[in-house]
């Protein structure tokens, strides 16, 4: 064990004064041997939370890592505050990996990222054995531990052989940390991983200085184009899209129309997304990334201001960590989304035709409808969200587009029995299209061959336009009305509770009609939160940063820093670092030391050189 406590790891290495929510609780409880699992949003610090214990315990300390990307970011970034760590992956040469296997037997590596198909195999389990029982093991990370699980999730097969390391090595402390796990996830966890006699650690999910914000789509890239041209002109970004070629064709959209903007999808060669990930983490600027969930998995880049999803993503869970990939760095950042009842029909279509079993395709489709009643829904958002992951939220956050503009009802029950009749009498075989096409009367090739202008909903629903209707259509399907019948082309269906319509005196409807293009989040009027009010005062301590001529000296030579290193600029050091040194002025090493974000390393790097320019 280290004769460093965490706390000094935590100052001297990190530069972090004092931990932040339960980090200390679960960082003694493995340092203790014990296990863990972890449940902690986004941007929360998790990371420390097995990093720190690595350094305290004695011997190596195992992080299993799904994506080489990650490794890469976080090894830099360990390194760079000097920390001897390292991965062993498919990107190296035989020899390379060679080398650091040499090191981690002479105790030369104190954490080692290595990938879940890796670790499961019998030759490396060998190399862990004897690590074991040479220089010793601290700890096994599992990181982004949802991946264990069937349920909504796209899963690495190997990550359920993990028990293995609980057979193997009963002795050595695992810690399972994942950012989002709704009740039946985190029992997949701790059965497959066999962490029964873990505690359980659990943080808010409130992740409160994020605006969420929902639009049906309508042009939905030009909807984005002036998103971004409003709001966030001169920032960076994430866009997710549900396939490759739509991630090409809105990339090229945004390039057209001016915007940094570059793709990332499993399509494109690796070189390529390499290239473009170090663009996108090394840039000051304005950049935009466009990509498939693919991207984004533990990229720890923490100016991200927002995150926009052209399509509906597959589950709350996807959403939730796909959105909380902005605003890492607690000023405000805002999750837009643009959908529609296509998504829904494309996303079914994809869960029946897969191969897996017909229980796991019931739950993905159950968390599907869940999703598509949260976008649909008048109630804000964020209680929405923190009620899915169990977690009490009353009242509203007047940071979501239903607090900030609350969206208009109106009775629709007349119009629901005519939409509901309509699906009736056109015999349950048709899309929204052809029954908005009939509720308006509208002569198509297609009304004509089925002779639906013979019916009796035949130009009844006149009184609305196709807009209206879709809003209609898709919000019967929310409210469990209607199905899509992804076996008949997305056909909708009447559903028991349809069938029961003449029972309910009042069916309610959002009017998407009157949904406003307002962003900006209201102050908070009613929250003794002292996260939002932590966020604020950094927010006016960066703002008042900026005012000052320093601060854009001090940018330039961390730019400068930055290539010369060939690091992410957030990596030197991050903005809110940079305000405190503004707005403080320290004159000396011991007053730069007493800095949030600059430990001894950064000290020994920087500090001569940020005295030169705060003295000049």
């Amino acid at each position: 064990m280290s004769s460093k406590s965490p706390e000094e790891i935590l100052f001297k290495t990190f530069g972090y004064s004092d931990f932040r929510g339960k980090q200390k609780e679960i960082i003694d409880t493995v340092v203790s041997g014990n296990d863990a699992l972890i449940l902690m949003p986004t941007g929360s610090g998790k990371s420390l939370c097995y990093q720190i214990p690595s350094l305290v315990r004695k011997g190596v300390g195992i992080i299993i890592s799904p994506l080489i990307a990650l490794m890469d970011n976080q090894v830099s970034s360990l390194r760079h505050l000097g920390i001897n760590a390292a991965y062993i992956n498919s990107s190296l040469s035989w020899s390379e990996q060679q080398n650091i296997e040499n090191k981690l037997k002479k105790g030369e590596i104190d954490i080692l990222y290595v990938a879940p198909e890796r670790i499961v195999k019998e030759e490396f389990l060998k190399l862990i054995n004897e690590l074991n029982n040479t220089v010793g093991l601290a700890l096994f990370a599992i990181d982004e531990a949802h991946c264990v699980s069937e349920w909504g999730h796209d899963f690495r097969p190997e990550y359920r052989q993990l028990s293995v390391l609980d057979v193997r090595f009963p002795n050595i402390p695992r810690i399972a940390l994942t950012a989002t796990a709704d009740k039946p996830t985190r029992k997949e966890i701790v059965d497959r991983l066999k962490l029964d006699k873990s505690k359980i650690f659990i943080s808010s999910f409130d992740r409160q200085n994020i605006s969420y914000h929902l639009r049906y789509k309508d042009k939905a890239k030009q909807q984005l184009l002036k998103f971004i041209k409003t709001k966030y002109i001169n920032d960076s970004g994430i866009v997710y899209c549900l396939s490759r070629k739509k991630v090409e064709q809105t990339a090229e959209f945004l390039q057209r129309n001016g915007l940094n903007a570059m793709p990332y999808h499993a399509g494109l060669s690796s070189e390529i997304r390499n290239m473009n990930q170090k663009k996108f983490l090394h840039s000051e600027e304005s950049s935009i990334m466009v990509a498939t969930i693919a991207f984004g998995m533990g990229i720890d880049k923490p100016d991200v201001r927002f995150v926009a999803h052209m399509d509906l993503p597959k589950s709350m869970e996807g959403y939730y960590q796909e959105t909380g990939r902005c605003g890492r760095d607690g000023l405000p950042a805002t999750a837009i989304m643009f959908y529609g009842l296509g998504d829904l029909v494309n996303l079914k279509r994809f869960i029946e035709s897969s191969e897996k079993s017909e229980e796991r395709k019931r739950v993905e489709s159950q968390k599907l409808n869940a999703l598509l009643g949260f976008c649909e829904s008048i109630d804000c958002r964020r209680k929405i969200i923190l009620n899915y992951f169990d977690e009490e939220f009353s009242g509203s956050c007047s940071n979501c587009d239903n607090c900030i503009n609350p969206p208009k009802k109106w009775e629709g029950h007349i119009a629901a029995q005519k939409a509901l009749s309509c699906v009736a009498r056109t015999g349950q075989f048709f899309g929204v299209m052809h029954l908005i096409d009939v509720l308006l009367g509208n002569s198509t090739p297609r009304t004509k061959q089925h002779q639906h202008g013979l019916i009796k909903t035949w130009g009844v629903g006149d009184e609305y336009d196709k807009k209206k209707w879709g809003s209609i259509f898709r919000q019967l399907v929310a409210s469990g009305y209607l199905h899509a019948d992804i076996s008949n082309y997305g056909a909708l269906k009447l559903t028991t509770k349809s069938r029961k319509i003449s029972d309910v005196n009042e069916v309610w409807f959002r009017d998407d009609v009157t949904h406003s293009e307002k962003y900006e989040s209201k102050k908070e009027s009613n929250s003794g939160s002292q996260a939002r009010i932590s966020n604020e005062s950094f927010r006016e301590e960066l703002e008042m940063a900026k005012e000052q001529p320093l601060w854009n000296i001090l940018k330039e030579w961390r730019s400068k820093t930055a290539k010369e290193s060939d690091m992410p600029a957030f990596v030197i050091l991050h903005e809110r670092t940079l305000a405190e040194i503004v707005n403080k002025e320290p004159k000396s090493l011991s007053e730069l030391n007493d800095i949030s974000g600059i430990g001894q390393t950064k000290l020994d790097l920087y500090g001569a050189q940020l005295l030169t320019i705060l003295n000049s």
